[in-house]
C-alpha cells in the first residue's frame, strides 16, 4: 500500500521501534521477537531519554497512555495509529524512565472505554494493584558456561529429576509475628543449594508469570512477560535463575498458552472486540477455569504467545516450559457437553488450529535455543505428541505420563493383601512406556483438594506408610521416562499442600521423614550415576521384563539395561510386608552381583534387611535363564543388583 505525503510526515514524526519488515512478520504470525518492540521500552529519541510506547490495538477508536507521569490524564498523552494497517499505536514520551506506572486508556469503535494493563509490560504493581511498569531488562549474566554446556547435547541424553516447586509456600519467613513469602534473592540462597543437595538436576517452577489471584498458583495469568512482582523485580528472578545454573540446575517453567482469566486490565476484551481470545463462548470460554480460550487461528495473537515463549528462554535463560492443559488446546470438546461447542472444518472435535500453533511453537523453541525442552501436561492418548513435526508430531521433548501415575497411586493406595489382583497396574503401563518419550509425575494435583498427601495416600500402619512411600519413590526411579516430584514430598510431609503456608519443614528432624528424604538424594544419585537408568529412558531397549507373573508373592522383577551390558541393573520390587528370604531369580550373567541400593536400608528408616555386597549365581534355570541368584527381598522393598563380573573382583 503507498503511503501518503500525509502519512509520510506523520511517520516521519513519530519515532517507532518498528520496521516495514517487523510489520510484515507481525501480521503474517511469523515475528517471534515482538517483546523487543510491543510495550514500553526505555529509549532515547532527538537526544531524549524516555519511554517508547506501543500497543496493538486495532479496533481502538483512540488509545492514549495514562501514569504517574500526567496524573492519569486519558487526554494529556494520545498514541498515534500506524498507517499500515497493522492496529499498531505508538507514543514517545520524553523525560521518564524506570519504574513508570502506565496503563492504556482505550475508546473502541464500539463505545466500550477502559484502562487497560500492557500484555507485553517486563513488570507489573505488586498485586492487588493492577498498573504496568516501565521496566529495563538489563542484567550482567554469568551463567555462560552453563549455556554452552547445555548446548552439547541433548538434555535427554541425561539423567533428568524434576523437583517441582511454588515459590509463595516452599518456605516463609515470620516478621513481626507475620509470615511472608521468600523473595527471589532469598529463594537464590537456600532453593539451588538444597537441590544441589539432594540431587535434583532441574527445579520446575510453578507459574512465576504475573497473576491477580495467589489462589489459582500462577495458572491465571495477565502479566505474560513479567516475573510475579509479589516475590521481587525481574532482575531479582534473573538473580535466581543464574545461581541456580550455578549449582548446576536447570529451570523449568510452568507455562500456560491455553487460557487467561477475565480481570479487566487482562488481555480479554482489549480494544472493546475480543482481540486475544475467540467471540463465540463455544470456542473462547473455559467454564471449567471461568476463563479465555486464546484465538491460536489469528497470526498476531500466535506471534504472541511464541514470542512469549521465547522472551522466557531469551531474556531470562531458561531451560524448558512444561506447557499447562494441552489436553485442553488440542479438543473443542474439551469438558463440553453437545451443544457447547463447535466442531472444525471437517466436523471433527480436533482443534486444528491449536494442533498447528503447538507445532510451530515447538519448532521454534528448538530451532532458537538448542539444548532446551518442552514438556506437554496431556492426559489423553492423542497421538505423537513427542514425535518430531517433520513426522507428524507436535514436536514436544517429553509429556507427563498421566496413565503410570493414576495407575501407580492407586495401586499403591491399596492394602497389600488385595495387591495380587491389581498387579497388572503396575505392568500394563510398560505396553506404551516407549509410545512417547515420558515424564514420571508425582505433581502438585496429587497433593490438594483431599487427595490427601502422598505419605498419607499409603495403607498401614506408620512403618508401614513411610516403606510404602520409600518402595513407590524406588519403584518410580527403577522405571523408565524422566522424573518429578513435587516439594514436600522428598520429606513425606503429612499435611496436603497448602499454598499460603511454607512446608512442614519441622518434619524432616524425625528420622522416618528424614530417612525418606535421604533416600530419595540416594535414588537421585544413582539416577545420575548409573547409565543403565538413564541412557535408554526412553527406547524399549532400555527395559527387559524378568518375572511380572509371580502375583502370589506381589513381586515384579526387571532388568534396566544401558548401552554396555556390563551396566545393567537388575531391580526387586516387593509389594508385600512379608520378607522373601532365599528368593530365587534368574539373572542374564553369570558371576558375581552386588547390591547397590535397598529401600530398606536402615539409613532410611527401614527395618535392615539387606543383602550381603556379594551375590554368586548358581547354574539353577529361572526365569527362562539358566543362572539364578538367591537372596532375601525385604518387606515392601526394593532392591537393585549390578553385575560385577565372573570373578569376584568387581
Amino acid at each position: 500500500m503507498a503511503k501518503t505525503k500525509k502519512q509520510k510526515q506523520t511517520t516521519e514524526e513519530h519515532f517507532s521501534l518498528f520496521t516495514d519488515y517487523d510489520i510484515s512478520l507481525f501480521k503474517a504470525g511469523k515475528h517471534f521477537h515482538l517483546y523487543n518492540k510491543l510495550g514500553a521500552h526505555i529509549a532515547m529519541h532527538s537526544g531524549e531519554n524516555g519511554v517508547y510506547f506501543s500497543v496493538w490495538a486495532p479496533n481502538a477508536r483512540q488509545v492514549s497512555v495514562v501514569g504517574n507521569f500526567n496524573g492519569w490524564n486519558r487526554q494529556s498523552h494520545p498514541m498515534n495509529v500506524r498507517w499500515d494497517g497493522s492496529g499498531i499505536w505508538e507514543l514517545f514520551v520524553p523525560g521518564i524512565g524506570q519504574g513508570e506506572y502506565y496503563k492504556y486508556y482505550i475508546e473502541s469503535h464500539n463505545g466500550y472505554t477502559v484502562e487497560i494493563g500492557d500484555p507485553y509490560a517486563y513488570h507489573w504493581e505488586n498485586p492487588p494493584a493492577t498498573a504496568s511498569v516501565a521496566w529495563s531488562l538489563d542484567y550482567t549474566w554469568t551463567d555462560k558456561k552453563w549455556l554452552t554446556e547445555r548446548s552439547k547435547k541433548h538434555p535427554l541424553e541425561k539423567a533428568i529429576s524434576v523437583y517441582e516447586m511454588h515459590p509463595g509456600s516452599w518456605r516463609r519467613k515470620q516478621e513481626d509475628g507475620i509470615e511472608r513469602f521468600l523473595s527471589y534473592r532469598e529463594l537464590a540462597k537456600e532453593l539451588p543449594a538444597y537441590c544441589k543437595y539432594m540431587g535434583f538436576t532441574h527445579v520446575e517452577l510453578m507459574p512465576v508469570m504475573e497473576h491477580p489471584f495467589y489462589g489459582s498458583w500462577g495458572y491465571q495469568v495477565t502479566g505474560y512477560f513479567a516475573p510475579s512482582s509479589r516475590y521481587g523485580m525481574p532482575q531479582d528472578f534473573m538473580h535466581l535463575v543464574g545461581e541456580l545454573h550455578k549449582a548446576g540446575i536447570g529451570v523449568i517453567l510452568d507455562w500456560v498458552p491455553s487460557h487467561f482469566p477475565t480481570d479487566e486490565h487482562g488481555p480479554g476484551y482489549f480494544d472493546g472486540t475480543h482481540l486475544y481470545e475467540h467471540e463465540d463462548p463455544r470456542k473462547g470460554y473455559h467454564q471449567d477455569w471461568q476463563s479465555f480460550i486464546f484465538n491460536y487461528g489469528r497470526n498476531e495473537v500466535r506471534a504472541f504467545l511464541i514470542s512469549n515463549a521465547l522472551f522466557w528462554l531469551d531474556k531470562y535463560h531458561i531451560d524448558g516450559l512444561r506447557v499447562d492443559a494441552v489436553a485442553s488446546m488440542l479438543y473443542l470438546d474439551y469438558s463440553r457437553k453437545e451443544g457447547e461447542w463447535l466442531p472444525n472444518e471437517y466436523g471433527g472435535r480436533e482443534n486444528l488450529d491449536a494442533v498447528s500453533f503447538l507445532k510451530e511453537l515447538n519448532e521454534a523453541v528448538h530451532s532458537h535455543h538448542t539444548g532446551t525442552i518442552t514438556i506437554a501436561e496431556e492426559s489423553t492418548a492423542w497421538p505423537a505428541v513427542t514425535h518430531p513435526v517433520s513426522a507428524g508430531g507436535l514436536g514436544f521433548d517429553m509429556k507427563w505420563m498421566m496413565g503410570w501415575m493414576n495407575d501407580t497411586l492407586a495401586y499403591f493406595s491399596k492394602d497389600p493383601i488385595y495387591r495380587s489382583h491389581h498387579q497388572n497396574m503396575l505392568t500394563f503401563n510398560i505396553y506404551y512406556a516407549f509410545s512417547e518419550k515420558f515424564m514420571l509425575p508425582l505433581s502438585h494435583d496429587e497433593v490438594v483438594y483431599g487427595k490427601k498427601s502422598l505419605i498419607n495416600k499409603m495403607p498401614g500402619d506408620d512403618w508401614q506408610q513411610f516403606a510404602n512411600l520409600r518402595l513407590l519413590y524406588a519403584y518410580m526411579y527403577s522405571n523408565p521416562g524422566a522424573k518429578m516430584i513435587f516439594m514436600g514430598g522428598e520429606f513425606a510431609q503429612r499435611h496436603e499442600w497448602r499454598h499460603d503456608f511454607s512446608l512442614d519443614w519441622h518434619e524432616n528432624s524425625y528420622p522416618s521423614h528424614n530417612g525418606v528424604q535421604q533416600l530419595l538424594r540416594e535414588l537421585n544419585r544413582l539416577y545420575a550415576s548409573e547409565p543403565a537408568l538413564y541412557e535408554q529412558n526412553f527406547s524399549p531397549d532400555g527395559f527387559e521384563w524378568i518375572d511380572f507373573n509371580d502375583i502370589t508373592n506381589c513381586v515384579l522383577c526387571w532388568l534396566r539395561k544401558g548401552m554396555n551390558p556390563e551396566n545393567n541393573i537388575v531391580v526387586i520390587a516387593n509389594f508385600t510386608p512379608a520378607p522373601r528370604k532365599n528368593y530365587r531369580l534368574g539373572v542374564p550373567e553369570r558371576g558375581y552381583y552386588r547390591e547397590i541400593f535397598n529401600s530398606d536400608d536402615k539409613a532410611y528408616w527401614g527395618s535392615g534387611l539387606i543383602n550381603n555386597k556379594t551375590l554368586e549365581t548358581a547354574p539353577l534355570a529361572r526365569h527362562g535363564r539358566s543362572q539364578s541368584l538367591s537372596f532375601t527381598l525385604p518387606p515392601l522393598g526394593l532392591v537393585m543388583l549390578k553385575y560385577g563380573g565372573p570373578n569376584l573382583g568387581f
